[in-house]
């Protein structure tokens, strides 16, 4: 336990001072006349008076609305909870409102390209594609999707779609045909924007068969508007008249034929849908996940004020691509005044540095990005405190996997070293955080700072009984505002209500295997579906990971439970780094590296090597997928994977037939 309890980092108690959360805290005191003296009673007051909370929060952060209303709860039952039925809003004039010439979005391109927008010019923008959606017949609760890189227009967008009232849907340009139809298929959208192609590792990739393809398949669709990212418009022109892809439009053409109109903002009731967002869909078709206008906001502006204190002079990088829920979370920092920097592309592309570079040249203060990337960086031997002056960095954020001990002490060690590291740990279910970071509250080893304020996170053992520093289910036993309104196409709610709430009615169980620390901080063990379960003893694929990325010739793996004479064996696959070869010797380094740190039921009874880990369009490793094709079954739904040809590496290994 001695790595779990290892401080990393600790504000001072003037900086604690000066965060947004301490100033919320004294005003949360002076208004209800409390006296909660730091960030753990705040949070509790939080969750034991959530009405009282939402509303102070509402009123701190300044959202936009037409009727705010008295009432803040009206129905607190899960699901199907009403938060603020009488308030009526515009996601979109939440983040518009600002209009200066500070930049509010700056993109960049792997290749070197860069633009940017102040928010005035970010006001026109949205004003002039919102005018032509409009004429085009775009109203409330119609979908407009995305199949967009990472770009200012794909913003823009999402802006002009959401001040109408109707709904966003978004995959990135890398997934797959299947991919699309499957995501898209289901939410019918009324107009596409796609890019016709895009840059990736040193290579254009063109967009335009798939988006003939898509056009065909989805007869929705009335509407292709074409962005120009990887051709000048000319090209793309010529591109689009040789390939004659039916119901396309240019970008610039479908806004010059629109007559103009001011930019009015649709005012929706708090639970009118958003957005449309998409399970992985590694088990089946994606979930179609719809979430709300007020309950997106609200969350995101607590995220991002109080427990990442961004503030007007900040610039807020993502490392993320369309498809992942992290844009969404992105782009809500506009509503901070925040400048975001958008990034498409490979981050080791041309190398290693590449983003650090960009960290120095934007002046980037609050840097997120994947616990992979952080691990592949210092597989690579990057270590930008060295070459770089990381000047305003003053946060890291890492969320999509848990983030080993390692990775905590290689950011501190090799990138900076008075930064706040917050691990952050949510999902697309809630388009947010159940655990992430905190300004006011130190930085130990392999742990999520603290849990959301607002939100009731617990650990519940197989009893249903709350737990602290002991593994269980990650629960959250109240309701809250950001919970899916719905899924697309689940009249009656079976498929919602079996996602989250067959375990325990009314307690939302996320499927995280976690521990509450005696910090009050959080780990994330592994998803429980693939929790290891060896001689009837649960683990998480977390604790192996973590122990493997110590052995400097593996560059990844993965592990799964195989079932093995009445039992569960743990089977490890390894990544090697090139020139090196699996021997005995090194099987035995990496069983003795597990056992050093763990226990012995951790350590894989079988270390195998593979060329490449399958992963979905987000970058998670998918156990269930290499523990199915292990024993045999079927993967329903290999185009949610970046790489599925790696599955095969999986099929019909004999080693796995030895004992």
């Amino acid at each position: 336990m001695k790595d779990n309890s290892q401080l990393l980092w600790q504000p001072s108690a003037e900086a604690i001072a000066a965060t947004q959360v301490d100033e919320f805290r004294r005003r949360v005191n002076e208004q209800h006349q409390l006296n909660l003296d730091d960030y753990a009673e705040l949070y509790q007051w939080s969750v034991d008076d959530r009405e009282a909370f939402w509303m102070a929060l509402w009123d701190y952060t300044g959202v936009q609305a037409s009727h705010k209303g008295d009432v803040v709860l009206a129905r607190d039952t899960m699901p199907g909870a009403e938060w603020f039925p009488e308030a009526r809003l515009n996601f979109a004039e939440n983040l518009l409102r600002f209009r200066d010439d500070k930049p509010a979005l700056v993109e960049r391109l792997e290749n070197g390209n860069r633009r940017q927008l102040s928010y005035t010019e970010l006001y026109s923008r949205v004003e002039r594609l919102a005018a032509a959606l409009a004429d085009q017949g775009v109203s409330a609760e119609d979908r407009v999707a995305g199949f967009m890189p990472n770009v200012i227009d794909t913003v823009v967008a999402m802006l002009a779609t959401t001040s109408l009232g109707a709904i966003w849907t978004s995959c990135s340009p890398d997934f797959g045909i299947n991919g699309v139809f499957d995501r898209f298929g289901q939410v019918e959208p009324k107009i596409l924007f796609a890019s016709e192609g895009y840059f990736y590792n040193g290579k254009v990739i063109d967009s335009l068969p798939r988006l003939r393809e898509i056009i065909a398949r989805i007869d929705s669709i009335e509407k292709l508007v074409v962005v120009p990212v990887a051709r000048s418009q000319e090209a793309t022109t010529q591109a689009l008249a040789a390939e004659s892809l039916d119901k396309a439009v240019l970008l610039q053409n479908f806004e010059t034929a629109a007559p103009q109109r001011e930019l009015a903002f649709v005012q929706t009731e708090f639970n009118h849908p958003l957005y449309i967002m998409y399970s992985s869909g590694t088990t089946g078709v994606p979930k179609c996940i719809v979430h709300g206008v007020g309950g997106t906001l609200l969350q995101h502006l607590k995220e991002h004020r109080l427990h990442c204190d961004l503030r007007r002079e900040d610039v807020l990088f993502y490392f993320t691509t369309c498809g992942w829920m992290m844009w969404n979370w992105l782009v809500s920092g506009l509503a901070c005044g925040t400048t975001l920097v958008l990034f498409d592309g490979s981050p080791f592309s041309p190398e290693a540095s590449n983003l650090w570079d960009m960290v120095d040249e934007e002046g980037i203060s609050v840097f997120g990005t994947s616990a992979k990337y952080i691990a592949a960086l210092e597989k690579s031997g990057c270590k930008p405190r060295e070459s770089h002056k990381l000047e305003k960095l003053r946060a890291v954020l890492s969320t999509g996997s848990p983030l080993a001990h390692e990775g905590f002490r290689y950011v501190y060690r090799d990138i900076k070293a008075e930064l706040c590291l917050s691990s952050i740990s949510g999902g697309t279910d809630i388009v947010s955080c159940f655990a992430l970071g905190n300004p006011a509250l130190p930085v130990y080893a392999g742990e999520l700072q603290c849990r959301g304020l607002g939100m009731a996170v617990e650990v519940w053992n197989d009893d249903g009984q709350p737990v602290t520093a002991e593994k269980g289910e990650l629960v959250c036993a109240k309701s809250f505002p950001c919970m899916p309104i719905a899924f697309w196409n689940d009249p009656d709610g079976a498929k919602y209500h079996g996602a989250y709430f067959e375990n325990w009615p009314g307690v939302w169980a996320h499927g995280d295997y976690a521990e509450i620390t005696e910090h009050d901080g959080v780990v994330i063990y592994g998803r429980s579906d693939a929790v290891l379960n060896p001689g009837g003893v649960r683990i998480g694929t977390a604790e192996i990971y973590r122990q493997v990325e110590k052995v400097e010739e593996i560059l990844d793996s993965i592990c799964i439970g195989q079932p093995w004479h009445d039992d569960v064996r743990v089977v490890l696959f390894v990544v090697l780094r090139e020139g090196v070869v699996l021997d005995e010797a090194l099987i035995q380094k990496i069983r003795s590296t597990v056992r050093a740190n763990t226990t012995p039921r951790h350590v894989p009874a079988k270390v195998i090597p593979v060329a490449d880990i399958p992963r979905t369009i987000s970058g998670k490793i998918v156990e269930l997928a290499v523990r199915n094709v292990v024993q045999g079954k079927p993967v329903k739904n290999k185009e949610a994977l970046a790489n599925p040809e790696a599955l095969s590496l999986f099929e019909n290994l004999s080693a796995l037939a030895e004992d």
